[in-house]
């Protein structure tokens, strides 16, 4: 077992968080922007993009656990998990422009784009944020440490969110001069630059502390085998599936509610509604983030989990009931939401950590990132799931 004595500087924790500021750059347009996208600007049916959202699962439950098994058998003078950060930064850039960019072709041709420029997006994107996640769970053995380390993940993932969420929109219009086929991809080209910029940055000034045992061996068909008798993996992967599941439905229908089913005036002139929505979400979701090493020292990681989610969810559903003309019920129940759901982020990534560490001690083997790779394919068989749900309120 590892050392739990790690402690972190600022700095190397910083250093780590903007490795996921990048990678929300290019996940958070998936789950707000992409469906829009596909039916408004890129002129597919909404039933199409849910089936391609949902089809590139399957690609994921192949290639996951694949990525995973590879970065674990990884090594090099750099580590196991950092030099995938470094090699898929720039191929993900430019695979994340191209799902945003609309040919010149038929209904099938652009259904075949779709779903080719998408999934290759998703493959780099795995290869770079597995060995990422997995990072963390070798950076620091410290409990309390890795929740520190997960919180400055999401406070600057929740941050690069807010700059997605609040900007894009504008940016979109003011880029492509009112075309929104020529303001998507110029858009997204420049988020694509500052993630390659955040990625190296995580590579330059993180270490890898925490070590497999030197004389461990084992097949990919084991170390899944382990995973399949791991208690804790399997909660935190039925966890990880229906949150999702509601954040990319939630997520994806916002833009459509505000387009469609609310009856307000912009509050300002220089950004809409949904922009100012989303920001205003976002502060609070980073206040949240940024409670939970509190909460956690003081209430412990599966108390301050469950009551967190427990909130969340009531509040959620309580937005069913909110009048279309009321903009102070709208924003008050937002934040009282965001800041319910925040610490519920950290902990859970903090705990797939833990289910590597506590599969070690029951094995004796240590498979890091394919913990790390199967949970977050559950992530995001969840957001599939919920895209499918809602295609047929697009």
């Amino acid at each position: 077992m590892p050392n739990g004595d790690q402690k972190l500087s600022t700095a190397e924790k910083f250093a780590y968080g903007i490795g996921d500021g990048a990678a929300n750059l290019v996940f958070q347009t998936q789950i707000t922007f992409l469906m829009f996208f596909y039916t408004n600007v890129f002129g597919i049916e909404a039933r199409d993009a849910g089936t391609i959202l949902l089809f590139s699962r399957v690609i994921d439950a192949f290639n996951d656990p694949l990525i995973g098994a590879l970065a674990d058998r990884t090594n090099t003078r750099w580590g196991r998990y950092r030099p995938w950060i470094l090699w898929t930064a720039i191929p993900l850039a430019i695979a994340f422009v191209l799902c945003y960019i609309t040919p010149p072709f038929d209904a099938i041709g652009k259904f075949v784009w779709a779903i080719a420029t998408y999934n290759l997006l998703m493959i780099l994107y795995a290869a770079n944020n597995i060995p990422y996640s997995a990072l963390s769970g070798v950076i620091t053995a410290d409990s309390v440490e890795r929740t520190s380390l997960s919180s400055w993940r999401f406070i600057c993932a929740m941050g690069a969110t807010f700059v997605v969420n609040t900007f894009t929109v504008n940016l979109v219009a003011h880029l492509g001069g009112g075309d929104s086929k020529i303001g998507y991809p110029a858009t997204m080209t420049l988020w694509a630059i500052l993630a390659v910029v955040f990625f190296t940055i995580t590579f330059a000034f993180t270490k890898e502390r925490v070590q497999p045992n030197p004389h461990q061996r084992s097949s990919v068909w084991q170390d899944l085998s382990d995973l399949r008798h791991n208690g804790p993996w399997i909660a935190l992967f039925s966890l990880a599936v229906l949150i999702h599941i509601q954040l990319a439905m939630r997520g994806g229908a916002m833009l459509y509610y505000f387009n469609y089913c609310l009856h307000l005036n912009n509050i300002f002139d220089w950004i809409d509604n949904f922009g100012v929505f989303n920001g205003v979400g976002l502060i609070f979701t980073i206040i949240g983030v940024a409670l939970a090493k509190t909460l956690v020292s003081r209430f412990g990681k599966r108390a301050t989990f469950r009551t967190c989610l427990f909130l969340s969810s009531l509040l959620m559903a309580a937005f069913a009931l909110l009048p279309p003309d009321s903009v102070y019920m709208l924003f008050g129940l937002q934040i009282l939401l965001q800041l319910a759901f925040g610490p519920t982020i950290p902990i859970l990534w903090s705990m797939m950590a833990d289910v590597a560490d506590y599969s070690e001690w029951m094995t004796g083997r240590r498979s890091t990132a394919l913990a790390f790779a199967s949970i977050i394919f559950g992530l995001k068989l969840g957001l599939g799931v919920g895209s499918w749900f809602k295609r047929r309120t697009a």
